[in-house]
């Protein structure tokens, strides 16, 4: 497995650099999109984010199974984009209100659950494996316990997913810099 994380702040050029790297690659490239268009804004993103992709790189929807469209997708002369690893776990965290629940991820045993298994497969996985992320710790600590907890475990998410990677690359005003791998 060859994996990188990119990483960046929102609206950074993260999704393009990791669209160019997959461009440069030369495979065939499937792309797992974890965005639900619940508002009208989201829909908008995604369908700009669709637009800007080459029209045969094909488009697999995984907005909570993250570990197992990897487990499908991942093969040897393939690349797959995640687009975007907070997404996800925003997903994942839906409908968990801390102020009425304990405030750390272990008391969210389905999450805990996928991340344990996306760590897990991540390794084993054939191919190319890109992964966006957004880095949420650069900003202003957020007003809600919500906020907080997402930002807590973004962090901690991200530090794995690194942790794991080949390569990371952080994204600042459209600019790579290689923070791991060459």
């Amino acid at each position: 497995m060859s994996c990188e994380l990119i990483i960046g702040g929102a609206r950074s050029g993260k999704s393009r650099h990791a669209e160019m790297r997959a461009r440069e690659d030369g495979r065939e490239v499937v792309v797992i999109a974890t965005a639900e268009a619940l508002d009208h804004e989201m829909a908008v993103r995604i369908e700009r984010h669709r637009r800007d992709r080459p029209e045969h790189w094909r488009t697999r929807e995984a907005p909570r199974d993250l570990a197992g469209a990897l487990a499908a997708e991942a093969a040897p002369g393939r690349v797959v984009l995640v687009d975007c690893l907070t997404l996800w776990l925003s997903n994942r965290m839906s409908g968990f209100d801390p102020t009425r629940q304990p405030h750390d991820a272990d008391h969210l045993p389905e999450l805990v659950a996928e991340r344990r298994a996306l760590l897990a497969v991540l390794p084993a996985l054939p191919g190319r494996i890109l992964m966006v992320s957004n880095e949420v710790g650069f900003g202003l600590v957020p007003e809600t316990p919500l906020g907080r907890l997402f930002r807590d475990e973004a962090g901690r998410l991200n530090q794995e997913i690194a942790a794991l990677a080949d390569r990371v690359t952080l994204v600042v005003a459209g600019l790579p810099l290689a923070l791991k791998g060459t």
